[in-house]
């Protein structure tokens, strides 16, 4: 019995002597690992929060520049690794850093607590006070908190700014926008009557723009720690991130950073069109192309589900509903978060690029399905019936006698459908595709031009549409002249 016993015992402890390895290996960092096999440190950021991070030329090449980039390179440089920077609409970063899309965000981005739910954050690296922005005349109508009673303040969504206006601007009518350009554009045009922002962007819109000047606001809470978001569970990411903050507050590596950051902003003596017109250009071009793959791949997708909802298969033809009709009724900016992120979450690492290609289509798909569906109905039933009785089975008919004579039925429709996706992937804007309307914010926040930026890609917009709805009205002439 004694053996037995001692026999158990020597079980048991063999048992407990591998529950410290186990629980060492649950604090294993599988994102640092991975970092150090890639060789690569992705971080992801909003590029359009000058002197935090923006575009500027760069001897003759656009590069995302600004002091949250210098500690980016500080920090995978001294990790060893290469750093790629993905760039993302503010609203899209956590999001990209839970799937796995990105493995840091430093993007100005504050310490909150709703924040710390969700992601876990380095040793602050700059502490910053928020000051009130308002037109140039306004700051002694605004010099404390309770003088905003009724007043429409703005601020960025989701950010800390936001936090203060809502909870310390007593009584002030809050409107959130993504983009600190079109908050001053909204400014500018009195659609706010003063704006919340932290102390070196605010200083760096007085310094470009007569327009705007400080109030002398103070806010109890206006102080903002700002620190570098990763990913929950990280303890090996996060000693050497805090290694590299430590260094750059040690050796005050920071103000050298922000005066570089300064330089950048304010360079060059160049036209407005000869120093951004290369971003527009690329952007036309992404929007074409996106709009090209989604009418492609669209009108492809789209007939197999009007071929599918006009079967006599009961299966075919309720999978074909439940899609278009999903579809339809859900908004694209929803399609594309689920496409980006929801690939990630089963492991699929899409390219931005790709992910908008594939929301897009998916999108036009359910679209062009109706009007292919409506385009073969509107074809006489005479002509099935002729075709059968020459010999033709069900798919020759469809395919040498209805589909001829429903494309030309359906060919204006489809015009139409290609001019909606050139407007509507502007949308892909917010996983950072770099179409017009991204390259209008890049270009909004590198310039500090709120409202021109916008002017030039509306004139963008009607020459591209205007120019598609000549050229399909050019070939449905044409193909009139067969009748």
């Amino acid at each position: 019995m004694k053996k037995k016993i001692g026999a158990l015992v020597t079980v048991l402890l063999m048992l407990l002597s591998f529950l410290p390895a186990k629980a060492q290996g649950a604090e294993k960092d599988e994102i640092y690992e991975r970092i150090q096999q890639s060789g690569e440190l992705v971080v992801g950021l909003s590029a359009d929060y000058a002197p935090y991070e923006f575009h500027a030329d760069v001897d003759g090449t656009d590069k995302i520049v600004g002091f949250d980039i210098s500690i980016a390179k500080k920090i995978a440089k001294d990790m060893g690794v290469k750093l790629k920077i993905e760039e993302l609409g503010f609203d899209a970063l956590l999001g990209a850093l839970k799937t796995g899309k990105i493995d840091l965000v430093i993007s100005g981005m504050s310490i909150t607590e709703e924040r710390l739910k969700e992601v876990d954050f380095s040793d602050p690296y700059f502490v910053v006070q928020q000051k009130v922005l308002v037109r140039k005349g306004d700051k002694n109508k605004y010099k404390t908190t309770a003088d905003f009673n009724g007043v429409p303040v703005g601020a960025q969504k989701q950010t800390t700014q936001e936090d203060l206006v809502k909870n310390e601007l007593t009584g002030a009518d809050p409107t959130s926008l993504q983009k600190v350009p079109d908050l001053i554009n909204n400014l500018l045009n009195k659609k706010v009557e003063a704006v919340v922002l932290e102390q070196p962007v605010a200083e760096a819109y007085v310094q470009q723009s007569d327009n705007v000047e400080l109030a002398p606001v103070k806010f109890e809470q206006g102080e903002k720690v700002t620190a570098i978001a990763m990913s929950k569970n990280t303890p090996e990411l996060k000693k050497h991130v805090n290694a590299s903050i430590k260094t750059i507050n040690d050796k005050g590596l920071l103000k050298g950073y922000q005066k570089e950051a300064n330089e950048l902003m304010f360079q060059g003596e160049k036209s407005f069109l000869q120093k951004y017109g290369p971003y527009y250009l690329n952007g036309a071009k992404y929007t074409i192309l996106l709009a090209f793959v989604g009418v492609l791949f669209g009108l492809i997708f789209g007939s197999l589900l009007a071929l599918m909802k006009l079967s006599k298969s009961k299966i075919l033809k309720a999978l074909a509903v439940i899609y278009i009709e999903y579809v339809r009724g859900t908004p694209l900016l929803v399609q594309i978060f689920i496409v980006y992120f929801g690939t990630g979450v089963i492991g699929l690492d899409l390219s931005k690029l790709l992910a908008g290609c594939i929301a897009v289509s998916l999108n036009s798909a359910a679209y062009v399905a109706e009007i292919v569906r409506a385009g073969i109905n509107a074809v006489n039933k005479g002509q099935m019936e002729a075709a059968r009785s020459l010999g033709m089975n069900q798919k020759e008919a469809m395919r040498y006698i209805v589909f001829p004579q429903a494309i030309k039925n359906i060919l204006p429709a489809l015009g139409n459908e290609f001019v909606t996706i050139i407007k509507e992937s502007s949308v892909v804007s917010v996983i950072g595709v770099s179409e017009l309307i991204f390259q209008t914010g890049v270009v909004q926040g590198a310039s500090f031009k709120p409202f021109l930026p916008y002017v030039l890609v509306s004139l963008i917009y009607f020459v591209l549409t205007f120019c598609i709805s000549r050229l399909l009205g050019l070939v449905e002439r044409r193909m009139g002249l067969n009748d």
